[in-house]
């Protein structure tokens, strides 16, 4: 490449801050390839040669490192949000069952006296609001619990294994749902002799999330497909792509999936892919998504 503008077709935009960039400027390019992310960081250092003035341009891809930071940050609320819950939560959730335990005695106690029909009522709805506490207590207990595994993840136990076996595995594990719900699984692996070194149970609970997404995105399409493909991406790199022909996500959507809390399920928990991504990283690879309306939502795992 001898010309900047042969990338327009790659990256206007990246074209237009190469065009533009000023001595000491750093600035940042987003750009989606096919299948991958770049998050380019773009330097530009202006000198003199011969009395002409020539500008030198750096350009890094720092999609790893702004995830790894994201997620350091994201863990570092949790454990704080989860300390502060739990220690709140915890004494209310105890008190509150024993103090309904006690007024089980009382209204029982009661029970065997007359002339108490009064107290009975005021005690028995005071009974329903403690139980009421309790069940609303052990759920945000349950809630944290649940978040607390975005710090928990066990350290990979790496091995060698086909990637056609874990694709198949995961296919088999949801074949009678899918076939319930009319939906096709395809597996691909290119060459069928790709084996992939990370922690199988790991990367299969991702797979299986995915999956899972990709059902639900499926439930009102009469002829629904999940494809999964595994090949050398152009980098050489192993590429696992999940995809589905559902409705696709929304852009707005789409650049939110990956954040912790953030669920578009009514009773989704917004853990999933904040977890797979955390898994992915441990891997030392990414998890990107790609989608089109009304054609197809692709997640691509790269280690």
């Amino acid at each position: 490449m001898n010309n900047v503008q042969v990338l327009t077709e790659y990256s206007p935009d990246l074209v237009q801050k190469l065009l533009t960039i000023k001595h000491g400027e750093n600035v940042l390019v987003k750009i989606r390839e096919k299948d991958d992310l770049l998050q380019l960081s773009i330097y530009g250092t202006e000198f003199k040669i011969h009395n002409r003035n020539i500008m030198l341009v750096s350009i890094k891809n720092i999609q790893h490192e702004l995830d790894e930071k994201e997620m350091e940050s994201w863990q570092k609320l949790i454990r704080v949000l989860t300390h502060e819950i739990m220690n709140s939560i915890t004494p209310i959730s105890s008190l509150s069952s024993t103090v309904n335990l006690l007024m089980d005695d009382i209204v029982s106690s009661l029970n065997e006296k007359e002339g108490c029909h009064h107290e009975m009522e005021d005690l028995q709805e005071i009974s329903s609001a403690l139980k009421t506490i309790h069940k609303r207590t052990e759920g945000l207990i349950h809630f944290v619990n649940t978040y607390r595994n975005l710090t928990r993840i066990p350290t990979p136990n790496f091995t060698i294994f086909p990637v056609i076996r874990l694709l198949k595995n995961v296919c088999e594990l949801h074949q009678s749902e899918m076939d319930a719900k009319n939906i096709r699984c395809e597996v691909s692996v290119e060459p069928a002799s790709l084996e992939l070194s990370a922690d199988e149970q790991l990367i299969e609970q991702v797979l299986i999330n995915l999956i899972k997404n990709a059902i639900h995105a499926l439930e009102n399409r009469t002829k629904g497909v999940i494809s999964l493909k595994a090949f050398l991406n152009k980098r050489g790199k192993i590429t696992i792509q999940v995809t589905d022909n559902g409705p696709g996500i929304l852009p707005e959507v789409l650049d939110k999936i990956f954040i912790p809390f953030f669920s578009t399920k009514p009773q989704g928990s917004g853990i999933g892919l904040s977890l797979s991504r955390q898994i992915l990283r441990l891997h030392d690879g990414n998890i990107n998504a790609f989608s089109e309306a009304e054609k197809e939502t692709k997640f691509v795992l790269t280690f």
